[in-house]
């Protein structure tokens, strides 16, 4: 079987950086008006060429969100397990060279943080853990969706990269979705923010979508850290893996998600500095290239442009986040995985949602974006 690292090898960073910063305004017009667009459109929609078509962009963008998902918004929030991690990640408040207070939630302690989420109205619930095998495996991960499984209509897992035969045993208790982020495609600086554990095997890491695509997961997250190298670039390369893993494994969705660097424990400076209007030129020509793909913001993103990105795309947002294990009733001054930027309640999130005209979904996606779909056009 054919793998993403074959199609991987065939390209080269610095040849791709130049294409992508070549592209014209002409070619930005083609990726516009194509009925069925390519990585090479997307390519021109990313590219400095597309900055004067922003509105027109955002329009495009904002016309086919409202065609396949209607006025709707999906609501979900993380549930931070543990903080343990053996990697050394340059960026990552949780890495094992930060001198902090390692915590692990206990099954008790997990289910009075989903109790929590649950009278918020959550139904969807992000399980995230650092990447240590040993203490927050594959049975401590079984045991945790066992416990939650009763309680949500979809659990979803962002923790170390497993093996084939692990996500199928998660799969089997209920796992819906995993997000895995290659974080950067940029094999030749991977390891230096990578120096140590596991998650330094750049190939390793690329690969899980295609264990997750073989063991038959529902969906499958992708995404980059923005902020660690070009984000064109790096965008570009997810398009492409996007591309391979929506043919090799059809039945599967897929979501992107858009987390910039933010200040956390350790942190290094950002090396490729993404404005707003260029987060939302990313975002409108991710939608313009997969009219299909759910596009998550996060409460790393302030409230101001969070307001205004899920007229433009955005169809799946987090809510009233920690990002520390216990943070919601059990231990919340524990240290954060990195700092938030939105930090509204979720009656004001919710709020803000109708505010715009649209329906904050807790479940039941496909109902709700039929009933809305109508009131759309």
């Amino acid at each position: 079987m054919t793998m993403f690292g074959e199609v991987f090898e065939q390209y080269n960073w610095e040849e791709v950086t130049q294409a992508i910063y070549s592209k014209t305004a002409d070619d930005v017009q083609h990726a516009l008006h194509a009925r069925k667009r390519t990585t090479e459109d997307f390519m021109a929609l990313i590219s400095p060429a597309a900055a004067p078509f922003l509105e027109k962009m955002a329009q495009l963008s904002q016309q086919i969100t409202r065609k396949r998902f209607g006025k709707t918004v999906q609501l979900y929030a993380p549930l931070y397990l543990s903080n343990e991690c053996q990697n050394i990640c340059t960026y990552c408040g949780f890495s094992l060279d930060n001198k902090l207070k390692r915590r692990t939630l206990s099954p008790i302690e997990i289910m009075q943080e989903a109790m929590y989420l649950k009278q918020q109205g959550f139904d969807h619930v992000l399980l995230v853990t650092g990447e240590a095998n040993k203490t927050v495996g594959v049975d401590y991960l079984r045991d945790a969706i066992r416990l939650l499984r009763p309680h949500f209509a979809n659990i979803s897992i962002e923790v170390q990269p497993l093996e084939q035969d692990e996500y199928e045993l998660l799969i089997a208790e209920g796992l819906y979705a995993v997000l895995v982020y290659q974080e950067t495609y940029r094999n030749a600086t991977y390891k230096e923010y990578h120096p140590k554990g596991k998650k330094s095997n750049f190939g390793y890491r690329l690969a899980t979508p295609d264990r997750l695509g073989v063991a038959g997961i529902h969906k499958i997250g992708l995404g980059v850290l923005i902020g660690l190298e070009d984000w064109r670039t790096d965008n570009f390369f997810t398009a492409l893996h996007l591309h391979y893993l929506e043919r090799q494994y059809w039945q599967t969705k897929y979501s992107i998600s858009f987390p910039r660097l933010r200040p956390a424990e350790g942190l290094i400076e950002p090396n490729s500095v993404i404005t707003d209007r260029e987060l939302v030129q990313l975002i409108c020509a991710w939608r313009i290239f997969d009219e299909e793909l759910e596009l998550s913001v996060s409460t790393r993103e302030s409230a101001l442009f969070r307001n205004n990105i899920i007229k433009m795309g955005a169809t799946t947002i987090s809510a009233g986040s920690r990002t520390n294990p216990g943070g919601y009733v059990v231990e919340p001054e524990s240290l954060e995985q990195f700092s938030i930027d939105d930090n509204r309640s979720v009656a004001e999130i919710k709020m803000m949602i109708e505010q715009c005209g649209y329906t904050p979904v807790w479940k039941d996606w496909d109902r709700f974006a039929v009933q809305n779909m109508a009131h759309a056009v």
